[in-house]
């Protein structure tokens, strides 16, 4: 009998997500062991929370600045957070919990992870709770609640975020960061610079940066093409178009939104992006070469150092100046590009979803009971501390 799994996702908090959720689910015909029943966290709280998902694309868009007091706050009062939550999502929850009966929960944003846990002990309901973590680096209390049975981390460095909250080693797996398998590159990418280069530049599904900058540097200081991805932020998009067209012609191509933005890396020889997690690890898994040349505030903060310091990647943190960074990448005949191509390739875990369904499948569920798990007082500490 396959084992049942509720993952609790996000459909409007960036596309992140959606996309690990999507790298399970892509799996289950492989695995005859579980079967996943994926829903939107925010849409359990009705209209409000559901507003207040939606809410992060264009915070991101048009003001980092505020999405940088809506992290610190929630990274201080994550008790709050967890309270509000739990109270938004009770109702909803306990009736999805009835109707499908899961042998486990499954937990892909953080906001749904104390407050998820709230409702099942105040209910001594006794399913097993998971959270898989969609961050790098930069992750707050909200991921790392102690009473979850099992944290799954993508790299070494959240799980030592986990260990400094509290969460006893035992109970973290890493496992590398899921990607949806259209990423992952068949060929081994090679690069010839005799070629001319084509750019990609992208940021993201909410399309955020200066792409028209970078765009006017790279066509101007190198024999190339570039081709822009300005998600679904569309009145960026009609600036780019509005901008660089007229002067550059053919050598310029402006997308929105796409789906199969994987071909697209697959063609280009260097991506400019933003520290997404999600786009930088796709990235990675085309094994295509990335400059980051910015990150939100946050959760994203310290992901370019992740990349760079690791030889996945390279820092531009002056867009007007990134002529020099690809020149840098370009010196001898290519070696730093090639380096990072090669880094790229030992790095990725081609096997990252299938680890972590085979890591799910194994979790015992039959007659399963767990007490209240207390809090460790390094746990207390950290919470308290941020509340104050």
């Amino acid at each position: 009998m396959r084992k049942k799994i509720l993952v609790i996702s996000s459909d409007h908090t960036g596309h992140g997500h959606k996309s690990i959720a999507e790298s399970l689910s892509e799996k289950i015909g492989m695995d005859k062991t579980v079967e996943l029943h994926v829903v939107d966290g925010f849409a359990l709280g009705g209209k409000l929370l559901l507003g207040i998902g939606k809410s992060y694309g264009p915070i991101t868009r048009f003001s980092e600045q505020l999405w940088k007091v809506i992290w610190h706050f929630s990274a201080f009062n994550s008790f709050l957070v967890d309270r509000f939550i739990e109270t938004m999502i009770k109702h909803k929850l306990l009736n999805l919990l009835d109707q499908l009966k899961p042998d486990l929960i499954l937990s892909i944003h953080p906001n749904f992870n104390g407050s998820v846990i709230n409702i099942l002990e105040k209910q001594n309901i006794n399913i097993p709770f998971v959270t898989l973590i969609a961050d790098l680096v930069n992750i707050y209390p909200l991921w790392a609640d102690p009473r979850a049975d099992f944290i799954i981390s993508p790299t070494e460095e959240a799980k030592e975020k986990c260990l400094e909250f509290g969460v006893p080693e035992e109970r973290i797996k890493v496992t590398g960061f899921p990607v949806r398998q259209r990423f992952y590159r068949e060929t081994i990418r090679s690069f010839r610079k005799e070629n001319g280069l084509n750019f990609l530049i992208m940021s993201g599904g909410e399309g955020v940066g200066n792409m028209n900058v970078i765009a006017e540097n790279l066509l101007s200081n190198f024999d190339c093409s570039v081709t822009i991805v300005a998600g679904r932020n569309e009145k960026l998009k009609e600036q780019l178009e509005t901008s660089l067209l007229a002067r550059f012609g053919g050598r310029v191509e402006i997308l929105g939104f796409v789906k199969n933005i994987q071909e697209y890396m697959f063609a280009a020889d260097v991506a400019i992006t933003r520290g997404s997690p999600n786009v930088m690890f796709e990235a990675i898994s085309s094994n295509l070469p990335i400059v980051i040349t910015g990150a939100l505030p946050g959760q994203e903060k310290d992901n370019p150092l992740f990349a760079q310091n690791n030889n996945r990647g390279v820092i531009c943190k002056d867009a007007a100046h990134i002529n020099l960074v690809v020149d840098g990448l370009l010196a001898n005949d290519g070696e730093k590009l090639k380096g990072i191509i090669q880094s790229q390739r030992e790095f990725v875990n081609r096997n990252a979803a299938n680890d972590i369904l085979k890591f799910l499948g194994q979790i015992e569920t039959t007659e399963y009971y767990v007490p209240v798990k207390k809090l460790s007082i390094a746990y207390v500490a950290n919470r308290l501390k941020r509340s104050i």
